[in-house]
């Protein structure tokens, strides 16, 4: 229902117009004779139309129109201002303000309601765009939070394809990919960076879906020959998620491509060094390795905390990015909060403070 309000310093000018508005079928009209409290009134509702006198005590029309256009929300609402049909200077400057219309004093009863009727009927007009354009925004995120969904769960199925050909546990994918994020989120990356490398880190290892069983699941070391065959996984992973329009599956492509590279150019595949690595790849490469080195596998024995720790320290500045070990053990607490929760069916070693 169309709701108008009037606002006029004169108490018979303010009886007529609600006569008169209330002849149009279905509207309503609140009537101000005080300027400042249709201005309060205005900050709590929103009317579909006000009627606005220009000279009234205390602050005149241009001023009430300055106020509710600055007011959040109430941009849109339109205003007819009523002035004598010589206050050319006040309609500009009441055009520049934001009014829409005018009536000229006296006012005509059928030119009133004419005015009142069409910009009614624009006002509507514009709720429906607008309650519209706020349906299709609603419907795009439906969709986009859907696209999302669906992306996450190829994430997740490609990763337990490549889960079921390496003895890696599920529960690695879980505590790696949780210790990125923590180191992310040391490193201050925006919050959307932060859950980006969350979803797309366990996939680094998807490559491995190419390389032979008689390798991939050699218990012993593997020959200098076998050891060429298996870095190959970095690349094969990339080749496989690469060119996507996806943003995750192009963090993905490149956590699969560069976590095995070394802050001193020595990793592979392509031997990058220091700030040439991209950061995603130089997170997971320390969250990545400090999980292998304190998990069990059917070729060697989990480290301890102690000495996976050590490990990470002494790599600092050659194997890893030193910013990103040090944001690991910034959140030490967080990331044995993270290893118990994921952990593996054998109970796991916990201590209480960082190591030294």
């Amino acid at each position: 229902m169309p709701h108008v309000i009037v606002v006029d310093d004169n108490a018979t000018n303010l009886t007529l117009f609600r006569h008169l508005l209330l002849k149009l079928d279905g509207v309503t009209v609140d009537c101000f004779e005080d300027p400042l409290q249709a201005i309060a009134w205005c900050t709590e509702h929103e009317p579909d139309l006000i009627l606005l006198d220009y000279m009234m005590p205390q602050v005149d029309g241009l001023e009430v129109i300055r106020r509710l256009r600055t007011e959040a929300g109430r941009t849109d609402i339109p205003i007819v201002m009523v002035t004598a049909d010589t206050e050319s200077d006040v309609r500009h400057r009441a055009l520049e303000l934001g009014a829409q219309d005018f009536l000229n004093k006296p006012v005509d009863k059928i030119e009133l309601r004419a005015r009142v009727r069409n910009l009614l009927a624009l006002r509507k007009s514009q709720r429906q765009l607008s309650d519209r354009a706020a349906w299709l925004a609603e419907e795009v995120k439906k969709a986009t939070l859907e696209i999302a969904a669906r992306e996450k769960e190829a994430i997740l199925r490609l990763s337990r394809a490549a889960e079921y050909r390496d003895p890696e546990t599920g529960a690695h994918l879980l505590r790696m990919s949780n210790y990125a994020h923590q180191i992310a989120a040391r490193l201050d990356l925006p919050q959307a960076e932060q859950e980006l490398l969350l979803q797309a880190a366990p996939m680094h290892d998807v490559g491995k879906v190419g390389i032979s069983d008689q390798i991939l699941l050699k218990p012993g070391r593997l020959t200098p020959a076998e050891f060429e065959i298996m870095k190959q996984h970095a690349v094969i992973g990339y080749e496989i998620l690469r060119d996507s329009a996806s943003p995750l599956l192009q963090c993905a492509a490149t956590v699969a491509l560069t976590h095995h590279e070394k802050f001193d150019g020595s990793g592979y595949p392509r031997g990058l060094a220091g700030d040439a690595i991209p950061l995603w790849g130089r997170i997971v490469a320390v969250a990545d390795v400090f999980d292998a080195l304190t998990s069990a596998r059917p070729y060697k024995k989990p480290w301890t905390l102690d000495e996976a720790a050590d490990f990470l320290r002494k790599g600092a500045g050659n194997h890893f990015d030193p910013v990103c070990v040090e944001a690991f053990f910034g959140g030490w607490a967080q990331i044995l909060s993270i290893r118990a929760r994921y952990e593996d069916p054998e109970k796991l070693e916990t201590v209480d403070e960082v190591p030294g």
